[in-house]
């Protein structure tokens, strides 16, 4: 790539981006509001999910531990 056809690139890429941007359907304001209702919420069961399977797994490594200690 010379350096001499950098800003005829660079020109045509943004060209071509904002005739892209042109034709994109955006989501209304209650879509992205539902969307991220669902996100949020799917984000806390997997907080929760990967809580009680942390402190279960931590408790019987501990057990494991403890037994062969002894």
């Amino acid at each position: 790539m010379e350096l001499a056809a950098w800003p005829e690139q660079t020109k045509n890429y943004i060209e071509e981006v904002r005739a892209e941007m042109k034709r994109v359907t955006w989501p209304s304001w209650k879509q992205v509001r539902a969307t991220t209702g669902v996100v949020i919420a799917a984000v806390f069961l997997f907080a929760a999910y990967f809580f009680v399977v942390d402190i279960v797994v931590s408790r019987a490594i501990n057990l494991v531990l403890h037994r062969g200690a002894k």
